[in-house]
C-alpha cells in the first residue's frame, strides 16, 4: 500500500528546496500508485494545492507558533505544517481529525516525538482560532492571501487594476478541469463523447474549439484505454485554438519552430488529414522523444520531429505555408496547471523579449509568399503579445495582421488578436497573432 502522504510530501519538498517541477515526479508516482491498484487523486490534490498555496500556508502557521522560532524552521519541518494546514483550509473532503492525525504521523515517522509535537501543536491552535488577518495594503494582501510573488502581483496591478487581479489569482488557485481533444483522424466528436457517456464519465463541450471536450473526471480519461490508443490528446482549449487560427489545410507544409511537446503540431496533422507534412524543431532530445512517442500514440505520420535548436534550423528559405512559432514566455497564463510556475519565475525580461523578437524575425524569413505566420504565447504579458507584434508589423511591411475574429469565436478575441483570460474563458490565458505574407 502507498502512504499517498508521504509521497506528497516528498515531491513537495523537492519541489520547492531544489525547484524542480512537479508534472514528472507526479507522473513517476502515479504509476506506482496504479500498478499497486490505488488511485492517485489525493497526491494531486496535496501537491499541486500545497504548493500553489505555501506562501498563504505559511503565513497561516505564522499565527500559530512563535515569530522567531516559526522564522528558523527548517523547510523540511514547515512543509509538514503546509500539508496538515491544507487539508484543514482547503480540502473540503477530508476529515479534520484525519488531516491532524495522519500529518502527525508523518512527522513521527519522519523526524520523531518532539517534531511530530510541533506539528500537532500547530495544527491544533489553528483548529481552535482559524481566523487570519491579512494586511491593509493591497499588494500584501493578495500576495498573502491568495499565495502569489510581490513581482507579480504589482505587475497585475498596475495592468488590471485590483478587480480583475482578484479574479485571476482565484482562478489560478482552483483545481483544473482536464481539457482534452478528439483525435479526428482516429474518431469523431460524437462518437468519442458517445463512448465517455458509456462509461459514466461525463463530458462539456468546448463553447469554442469543437474538437475540445472538458471534465473533472481527470484520472478516468487518462487511464482510458482509448488514450492509450490514440483516439484523443490532453490538450487546453486555449492552444487547440492557436492551431484552428492558422488553419493548417491538406497538402501543405507547416514548420513548428518551438514543438515541444507537440500537441499543436499533432492537431495540425489531424486537421490537415495526415497529409502534407509538419515540420516540429525542438532543441532538447528527450522532448523530441517523447514527442516521436506520442505521434506514434496517435498514428500521426505527416509529423518530422527534428531535435535541433530553431535558429540553426536551416537552410533559411521563405518554403513554407504555414510556420508557427510558439515562443518561450513568462508563462502568466498557465499558473493554474504549473503550481511551481509562479515561484520560478526568474526571466531576464529583457531577453527574453529580445528571443521573441528574434523568433519573429527567423518565422518571418520561412514563410513563403501568400504563406502565413502565427505567432503564440502562453503569458497575459502584453509586451510579450500586443507590442511584440505591433513593433513586427512596423517594421515589416510585407506582412498584414488577419483579424482572428474572422476564424475563431468573436468572445476569444480582441483587437484582431486571439487572446483568452483564464477566469472569463474557463481556460488558460494564451495569446495568437495570424499574419500573412503579402506578395
Amino acid at each position: 500500500m502507498v502512504n499517498i502522504r508521504l509521497e506528497s510530501y516528498k515531491i513537495i519538498l523537492t519541489v520547492l528546496s531544489k525547484s524542480a517541477f512537479s508534472d514528472k515526479l507526479l507522473q513517476q508516482m502515479n504509476q506506482k500508485i496504479r500498478q499497486a491498484g490505488e488511485e492517485s487523486q489525493l497526491l494531486y490534490l496535496l501537491v499541486k494545492g500545497v504548493i500553489k498555496m505555501y506562501r498563504n500556508l505559511d503565513y497561516t502557521a505564522s499565527f500559530h507558533t512563535e515569530k522567531k522560532r516559526w522564522e528558523n524552521t527548517n523547510l523540511k519541518f514547515k512543509i509538514l505544517i503546509y500539508l496538515g494546514l491544507y487539508q484543514l483550509i482547503y480540502a473540503n473532503g477530508i476529515p479534520e481529525h484525519a488531516a491532524v492525525n495522519e500529518t502527525v504521523d508523518l512527522a513521527k515517522k519522519l523526524y520523531g516525538e518532539k517534531i511530530a509535537d510541533f506539528v500537532n501543536a500547530v495544527l491544533r491552535s489553528y483548529l481552535r482560532d482559524p481566523e487570519v488577518i491579512y494586511p491593509d495594503d493591497d499588494l500584501a494582501m493578495i500576495c498573502e492571501k491568495f499565495s502569489f510573488p510581490e513581482a507579480i502581483i504589482r505587475a497585475w496591478l498596475q495592468y488590471w487594476g485590483y478587480e480583475t487581479t482578484i479574479r485571476l489569482c482565484d482562478y489560478y488557485n482552483r483545481a483544473p478541469k482536464l481539457h482534452f481533444r478528439t483525435n479526428t483522424v482516429a474518431t469523431n466528436p460524437e462518437r468519442l463523447h458517445k463512448y465517455f457517456a458509456r462509461r459514466d464519465i461525463n463530458l462539456i463541450n468546448s463553447t469554442y474549439s469543437p474538437n475540445i471536450f472538458i471534465t473533472d473526471q481527470a484520472e478516468s480519461v487518462l487511464n482510458d484505454i482509448a488514450f492509450s490508443e490514440g483516439y484523443y490528446s490532453i490538450q487546453d482549449t486555449s492552444a487547440a485554438l492557436v492551431v484552428e487560427l492558422m488553419q493548417p489545410e491538406v497538402h501543405e507544409s507547416i514548420l513548428d519552430l518551438f514543438a515541444a511537446p507537440g500537441g499543436k503540431a499533432a492537431y495540425a496533422a489531424e486537421m490537415m488529414l495526415n497529409s502534407g507534412e509538419v515540420i516540429a524543431i525542438d532543441k532538447i532530445p528527450n522532448k523530441i522523444k517523447k514527442m516521436k512517442q506520442n505521434l506514434e500514440r496517435l498514428k500521426l505520420t505527416n509529423v518530422k520531429p527534428i531535435a535541433t535548436d530553431a535558429f540553426s534550423y536551416g537552410p533559411v528559405a521563405p518554403a513554407y505555408d504555414r510556420v508557427l512559432i510558439d515562443v518561450p514566455c513568462s508563462g502568466w497564463g498557465v499558473f493554474q496547471k504549473k503550481a511551481e510556475l509562479r515561484w520560478q519565475l526568474n526571466q531576464d525580461m529583457n531577453k527574453l523579449l529580445k528571443l521573441q523578437e528574434s523568433a519573429l524575425r527567423l518565422g518571418a524569413a520561412f514563410t513563403r509568399e501568400g504563406g502565413y505566420l502565427v505567432y503564440s504565447t502562453c503569458t497575459l504579458n502584453q509586451a510579450e503579445n500586443e507590442e511584440q507584434i505591433e513593433k513586427f508589423l512596423a517594421r515589416n511591411k510585407a506582412f498584414k495582421l488577419i483579424p482572428a475574429e474572422t476564424v475563431l469565436n468573436k468572445k476569444v478575441t480582441s483587437n484582431g488578436y486571439l487572446k483568452t483570460l483564464p477566469f472569463e474563458h474557463n481556460m488558460d490565458g494564451a495569446f495568437a497573432a495570424k499574419m500573412q505574407k503579402l506578395g
